[in-house]
């Protein structure tokens, strides 16, 4: 077991139920939710939609992902996260700079590592867009590593979003996808202070193949070093039960689950969208939050930590 420091082992429990499981709600989406909605272009109305929904879910999640722009302190000035509730903050800018083929990353202009931990937050959350045999690599687990150096420094969590693409003009096959997830937990979660791996599903979301899922799954399982937790890449929210079950059962430690528990409400009027929220967005996400309790790997079987009497001199 790796030994992990006071600050990132109390983020880590912060953002999980007793027994060491993750059900994250994922709402830090900036550039997709403007174009799914126009009215989000205002970033007052993506705010006040965030909100909804962080107010109304939250409660039946152990930790909230939200964005420093228009969600993360707006939440907590609201009072829409509960104290008990674990916050993620995302620090990197939405989007890509590059070529499509051999992307950059970059963090959001004028935030920080520091500045998360300053304003309360229990881990912070980097998204790279990652192939290992990209050109831009090399680039991509040097500026991994340098994030984590910053966590390590302000002793924060830090959960790494690593998302696959293709060097060719064509979409990924289900099995170069598999290479790429599993390939990038093994080069990626090495890295110095990263603690979590939000990860892709390791096979194409259309395949059906559960037995070659759940090998898929316990590939990813093997290579990372860290405890990894599965996204929701907005799949149905069927669809994306069917992939909890084989993600937790390979070794997963829960989800960060978003538009597959929300999704349909970015189109409804706030009425409709309070209603939905309350009801089947509620109902969906205690059921996610029950499968990975039942199911996942706890983090606690990666970590552990120390306290001696006197660690507060060296800290």
């Amino acid at each position: 077991m790796k030994t992990l420091s006071i600050g990132k082992l109390r983020g880590l429990q912060q953002c999980t139920t007793p027994q060491g499981t993750f059900t994250c709600l994922a709402l830090d989406h900036r550039q997709n939710l403007r174009k799914a909605n126009p009215i989000f272009v205002a970033d007052a109305e993506l705010s006040r939609f965030k909100l909804d929904v962080t107010r109304l879910l939250a409660p039946y999640a152990t930790a909230v992902l939200l964005d420093p722009e228009v969600s993360a302190a707006q939440a907590i000035a609201e009072g829409a996260i509960p104290g008990g509730i674990g916050l993620v903050v995302a620090v990197e800018s939405t989007g890509y700079t590059g070529d499509a083929t051999a992307r950059h990353a970059q963090i959001i202009p004028g935030w920080s590592v520091e500045k998360a931990k300053r304003m309360g937050a229990s881990m912070i959350k980097l998204l790279v867009y990652f192939h290992p045999d990209s050109a831009t690599a090399h680039e991509i687990v040097d500026f991994t590593a340098k994030i984590g150096e910053e966590c390590l420094k302000h002793d924060l969590g830090l959960m790494l979003e690593p998302l696959s693409y293709s060097l060719t003009d064509q979409k990924l096959s289900s099995d170069e996808k598999r290479y790429v997830v599993v390939e990038t937990a093994r080069r990626l979660t090495p890295i110095p202070g990263v603690d979590i791996l939000k990860a892709e599903l390791p096979q194409g979301a259309d395949d059906p193949d559960e037995a070659k899922l759940a090998a898929a799954c316990a590939e990813v399982s093997a290579a990372s070093v860290t405890p990894w937790i599965l996204l929701s890449a907005a799949v149905s929210f069927e669809t994306y039960q069917r992939q909890i079950i084989a993600a937790c059962q390979a070794g997963a430690s829960g989800i960060a689950v978003g538009r597959a528990v929300w999704q349909e409400a970015v189109t409804m009027g706030e009425n409709e969208r309070i209603h939905f929220l309350r009801t089947t967005a509620c109902q969906r996400l205690t059921r996610l939050t029950s499968l990975c309790h039942a199911l996942a790997k706890p983090w606690t079987d990666f970590y552990t930590a120390e306290a001696p009497f006197d660690w507060y001199k060296t800290y």
